[in-house]
């Protein structure tokens, strides 16, 4: 579904008049994340964040993934599988699994890092240890209480921030932000907007770190489209910031089209934009995650261009001592 437009602007009547059953979900989500999870007998490293909708959660991931191994460690990403069928625990394999099966996200990742998708995240998290993780890397998850959480990281975009700061259906925070702040061991602003400066100030007041970070544009995407004229699409949370990627690289971006976070495209609508792209001469273009989704459902499908990116950290040092320091303790807690 696409977000309501009222979620990122002041405080609204359709908010306000909201607001009664945003009371009641946020005391459930609050009483929820107050249970303790089970040991999953190995770290449990979770990136999060506050609200429903993209914040760059899944290259915050990938760069973490990179970080780890540099630093001798096996991580293994553990996900719910948003948008697939399997329930799990199942290790995804790219060669024999579809979106459809275990969601686009895991299956774009599993290309990089091996990842288990399970509904049960305890029998994940055994999954993922039997495959010889040292580490768990859970891709969502930090409003669920099944498992410990040894640290979690939470990701936030610069640019929208929090939106009004209501809780859903009000706004778009997944729980009360006091009960997710006490919660949070570090913060990650992404980009360099000014939404997030609040949220940033309220996580170091309660001595965690804040991050920033930046998305940058892979090298090889950017070549592939010098000199040409796009028509971009993409069906994740935040299409305008795909967008606005695209154009800060270069990019002649001609048309631009938005689907809902997840969307399943159907045959016709890929053929209509490979459709206009042939007629006005343009490149099709649109993100990993939407060309995961994509994969073998129709023959123009072949003819679309993914846009890869990745995460720069303004302190990368920072962020490794961060990691090694949650591991460090994390592993001496497990053997007292």
């Amino acid at each position: 579904m696409h977000e309501p437009a009222f979620w990122y602007r002041p405080p609204s009547l359709a908010s306000r008049l909201l607001m009664p059953l945003a009371a009641l979900y946020g005391a459930a989500a609050a009483k929820r994340l107050a249970h303790v999870g089970v040991d999953a007998g190995i770290p449990v490293l979770c990136i999060g964040n506050y609200h429903v909708g993209g914040a760059g959660k899944t290259p915050t991931v990938l760069a973490l993934v990179d970080l780890l191994r540099e630093a001798g460690e096996a991580p293994i990403v553990l996900s719910r599988g948003y948008g697939g069928a399997l329930r799990g625990p199942v290790k995804v394999d790219p060669a024999r699994h579809a979106a459809a099966d275990v969601g686009d996200e895991p299956l774009m990742m599993a290309e990089r890092v091996p990842v288990v998708v399970a509904r049960d995240r305890v029998g994940g998290a055994a999954l993922a240890r039997s495959q010889g993780a040292s580490v768990i890397l859970m891709d969502d998850g930090f409003q669920n209480p099944a498992i410990a959480k040894d640290a979690s990281l939470i990701v936030i975009d610069g640019d929208r921030g929090i939106g009004n700061g209501a809780v859903l259906p009000a706004g778009p925070l997944r729980a009360p932000l006091p009960a997710q702040l006490a919660r949070t061991d570090a913060l990650i602003v992404i980009g360099d907007g000014a939404a997030a400066g609040p949220v940033a100030a309220a996580v170091a007041a309660q001595g965690g770190p804040v991050l920033r970070a930046y998305v940058t544009p892979g090298e090889a995407s950017v070549a592939a489209l010098r000199g040409k004229r796009v028509l971009a699409f993409a069906g994740i949370g935040d299409p305008q910031r795909f967008f606005r990627t695209l154009r800060a690289s270069g990019v002649e971006v001609v048309a631009e089209k938005a689907f809902p976070d997840h969307h399943r495209f159907s045959e016709r609508e890929i053929d209509a934009l490979a459709g206009q792209a042939e007629r006005d001469a343009l490149t099709l273009v649109t993100t990993e995650k939407d060309l995961a989704r994509l994969r073998g459902t129709t023959a123009a499908a072949s003819t679309i261009v993914a846009f890869a990116v990745t995460l720069r950290f303004d302190d990368e040092t920072k962020l490794l001592r961060l990691l090694t320091d949650r591991l460090f303790k994390a592993r001496a807690k497990k053997f007292r």
